[in-house]
Formats: structure tokens, sequence, C-alpha cells
């Protein structure tokens, strides 16, 4: 629609200016009108803007700043875009600082009409943001369907649905959008402080064990839905094309940062809840730990929870270890074990270290006969025995192996025993049924006593022959009675071995060639550490040294 400036409204008659007759052309006249300066209007003339110039009404036309506006200045009717109708999202909002400079450097005065004002001041921002949240909130079920049907589109983990249901899924993002959308537009919170829901997301994703990346995935992929539908509402708005750009850069921004805030307060959440869950799960294995070494494991469903709890089956290959807490050594031999492919668990216990070793699986025949810890056909328990001995340098003694979980009480007893009787510090390791004597005899020193003083005492009463005549017989009883092979070890002549041990049999009353002699004096010599006869616990294999030939 086009219309003349002389006529008041536009669709109006054209009027003809009122002039006098006596008027001057001087600048002057008293009376003149300054519109009576521009050429009369023609009836042929139209009023609509050129392609290749400006519209008028964007020229300027008002006095510079400062400068008092003449009572009889021509007033300049409305543009038509005054006749539009104003967005619910733009009214009432102040320019910007940068759209005013842009409109200056255009025009040099403000658009007419003010059909929209640009978005940038923060009164004008918070307009805006409240009128997009009310509008999303009236329609935020919809909303959430949208969203969940991305994440699950986008997460296997989510599509599953296990452990998070759909309605459990579209229940969580129904709320976090809720409070979003309050939180970005500025509103009243319905239902508590606005980061809630994203602490309630985190911690129940912990319990649920979904993985921290997936949650925060799920995250980025709702707040990617909110935007999109956010910028859908932007584009409808009446009055987008001055300052879309604007409005869609400062709106992103804050739907982003609200999204990054809400993140933060659920992985926060997330890594709590976490904590939490791992030291109720720790606190929980302990307990049916010690429910195993306690013997209370006899109730089977103790040793489910047991070994649920533990990450184990409840049958397989286990032996308990007791270790001594030696200064000098590890507190527990756990991360050695399990770079050797051993699974345990420690706990201290009495001023020692206790734990549970699994043993890997042996190839042995179906009903071929189990091997000990020392059994040629179990290199798993020699590799226990060598892992304890060499890279721990922890005294320790090994249970006989059990295949049942709950036979962790009885073998920590025998584990316990078999710690006994080796040397304080000596950071030996040894298996229960290498030591079957000595654990014999270390819980009864009276009988020791009496086994040492039957078979051995007149050697112990010789005085200066005493040491190398004890240290030779253990030598040679070890070595199969070979007097060759014991002369290797002890640095002497092979008469010499054969002459001391004719010595012992005549102090003894014993033939050297008599098989319960010879069971006599090496159970008399594994009870010397016992009898409490003053003597230093036996010397461990390879130690044998003689003075004299």
């Amino acid at each position: 629609m086009t219309h003349s400036p002389a006529a008041p409204f536009p669709g109006g008659e054209p009027r003809a200016k009122a002039t006098r007759p006596d008027a001057g052309p001087g600048p002057g006249a008293p009376g003149r009108d300054r519109s009576d300066r521009r050429e009369a209007p023609r009836p042929d003339r139209q009023d609509a803007p050129r392609p290749d110039r400006p519209d008028r009404h964007d020229r300027a036309d008002a006095p510079r700043s400062g400068e008092p506006r003449p009572a009889s200045a021509a007033v300049r009717p409305a543009s038509p875009a005054a006749a539009r109708p104003a967005s619910p999202f733009a009214a009432a909002r102040p320019a910007s600082v940068a759209s005013a400079r842009l409109a200056a450097s255009r025009s040099g005065s403000p658009r007419s009409g003010g059909a929209h004002t640009p978005l940038g001041s923060d009164a004008g921002s918070g307009a805006l943001r409240r009128a997009l949240s009310t509008t999303m909130l009236a329609d935020v079920d919809r909303l959430t369907d949208r969203a969940v049907d991305d994440i699950r589109a986008h997460s296997g983990t989510y599509a599953a649905d296990a452990p998070v249901t759909r309605d459990d899924l579209w229940e969580i993002c129904r709320d976090n959008l809720l409070r979003a959308l309050e939180d970005f537009g500025g509103l009243a919170p319905t239902g508590g402080d606005f980061e809630r829901a994203a602490r309630e997301t985190g911690r129940r994703r912990a319990e649920q064990g979904v993985p921290l990346d997936t949650v925060l995935q799920a995250y980025r992929r709702g707040g990617r839905v909110l935007w999109q539908v956010m910028a859908e509402h932007l584009r409808a708005r009446a009055g987008r094309e001055a300052d879309s750009r604007d409005v869609e850069l400062d709106m992103a921004s804050g739907v982003w940062e609200t999204i990054d805030r809400y993140s933060v307060a659920m992985a926060d959440e997330y890594r709590l809840a976490q904590l939490e869950l791992q030291s109720r799960q720790d606190t929980r294995r302990v307990a049916l730990f010690e429910a195993l070494l306690d013997g209370r494991a006899d109730d089977p469903a103790v040793a489910s929870a047991a070994a649920a709890a533990l990450g184990v089956p409840a049958y397989d290959r286990y032996v308990v270890v007791v270790a001594a807490q030696d200064p000098a050594a590890p507190p527990h031999p756990a991360p050695v074990l399990e770079a050797r492919g051993m699974w345990s668990f420690w706990r201290p216990r009495s001023g020692r270290y206790a734990g549970i070793v699994r043993l890997p699986r042996r190839d042995t025949p179906a009903g071929g006969p189990a091997a000990g810890p020392r059994g040629s056909a179990d290199p798993a328990a020699h590799a226990l025995l060598d892992v304890l001995r060499e890279l721990t340098g922890a005294t320790a003694g090994i249970s006989p192996e059990f295949e049942r979980l709950s036979h962790a009480g009885r073998a920590l007893r025998l584990a316990e025993q078999t710690l006994r009787t080796l040397p304080a510090g000596s950071g030996e390791a040894a298996a229960f049924d290498d030591r079957l004597a000595q654990v014999l005899l270390s819980g009864r020193s009276d009988i020791a006593e009496r086994i040492v003083t039957v078979h051995l005492g007149p050697v112990l009463a010789t005085g200066g022959e005493r040491a190398a005549l004890l240290t030779t017989l253990r030598v040679w009883l070890d070595h199969g009675c070979s007097a060759a092979r014991a002369a290797e070890l002890l640095y002497c002549h092979r008469n010499t071995v054969l002459n001391r041990i004719g010595r012992i049999a005549e102090l003894t009353g014993r033939s050297s060639e008599s098989g319960e002699a010879r069971l006599g004096w090496a159970l008399a010599l594994r009870a010397l550490p016992y009898a409490g006869l003053g003597d230093s616990p036996e010397p461990a294999a390879g130690e044998y040294e003689v003075d004299g030939t």
C-alpha cells in the first residue's frame, strides 16, 4: 500500500498545501512552514521505496541530538511496518548496543514503527527467555518424547531397556527438561532447586551401574533436542529477519550454558554416589570375607553371598595364605600375585595378613591324583611359593588346597599352624603338607622335648662336637643318606661324613643302617626347635656350614 506524505492516514485523499499569496521566497518569512521548502507532491509520484535506494522512512529526518525540534515541523506518518503484529517474544524490549550502532550507521535515526526491538540487553534477553520457556513448558511432554527417542536411537545401553527402562528414562528426562527450562527462563522452580533433577539422575544411574560417559552422552543428546525445538520457535517468531543471528547466538549460548551446568552437577553427584557405593561394597565384601575365615560360611546363603561379593565361584581351586607383617616386605602380595595371573583378597588379621588365593586350573585328567602345593603336577602351586619367597619377602604359611570356598575357615587354621613353624623374619614360605612333622610338634613342646632326649640326647651332651654332628646328620638324612652328596654340600671329605655318622650311632646306640634309627633321628631334628632346649631353629636348605673337616 502506498500513501502520500500529505495524507494523515494511509489510504486518505491527498490535500493541497495552503500558502499565503504574499509569502516571499525567503527562508525567514514569518509563519512559513518548513515543509514548503520541498517540492509539492505530484499526483503520479509513488511513495514506495525504489529497490536501489533505502526506504525514506529509514533516512534521517529528525534533528541532531540536543537540537530542539520546531513546533511547526511536519510529522511524518508511520511506516507500514508499524501495522505488522509484534512477536510475543520481542515485545517491549530495548535496542541492543550493537543493533543501535548498526541502525545509526545506516540511517542516523531509530527505525520508525518499532515492530521488533533487537535482542541484546540483559532485560531483553530475559524477556525472550521467559517467553520461550513458557511456550515450551506448555508442551513439555512432547519435548520429552522427542528427547527420549533421540537418546535411545543413539545409545545401545538405553535402547536395551536394561538397566534403564523407557519409563524410567522418560521420567528422568521430563524432570530434567522441566528444571532446565525453568532455570533458563528465570522462572520460579516448581520442585525445589533447579539442579535437584540432575543430581538425582547422577545418583540413580550410578546405582544402576550405567557408565558415566553414557549418561553424559544422553545429556548432550537431550540438550541438542532442546536447542532444536527452541530454534524452531525462534525461526517462527515475527520480526526475526532483523536480528536472527543475534537472537540465535544468544539463546544457543544460554541453552548450552544451562546444559553444561546440569551435566557438571550430574557428574559430580554420580562420582559421589559411586564412591559411597564402593565404600558400602567394600564394607560388605570385608564382612563376608571375615565370615568365611571365621568358619561361618557353612550356611549356603553366606557362602553364596561371599562368592558373589568377592567375584569368584563358590567351587574352584583355593588356598589360604597367612603372612607375617614384616616392615621390610609389602603389606600384602595381591599386586604381585595379580601380575602372575592369580586372584587374591587380603585383610589384616591379628597382626598378620590373611588372604584367599585362587589358583589357576591345572591340566589334570579326571580322576587323577590331586597334587599339593609342592606336587610335581601342579606348577601353579610352585609359582605361588616362588612368588611369596622371591618377590614379596614375606614369611608365609600356605594351607592345603580346597575346593569349596566355605572351607576357608579350616584352611586358615592350617595356614597359621604352618606359619608358626617358620623362623620369624626369615622370608621363607612353606606349605602345610611340607611341614607336617613340624606342625605336629610345634603345639606340643613336652612331646618334642621327649623325642629329642630319646633319640639325640647323648649327641647334645657332647659339647664341642654337637654342632658339627647335628648339621652333618641333617644333610645326610635330607639327601638320601648319601655320604658323597653330603660331603659336597659340607665341603669336606666323604670319609669325614661317614666318621661323623658313625660317631652319632655310637653315642645313641643305634645302627645308621636301621630305618627305625633314621626315622627317630629325623623326627628329633625337627622337634629340636620346639623342645625348649635353647637351640636355634633348624637352618634353611642350602645354609649348611661346618667348622673343621
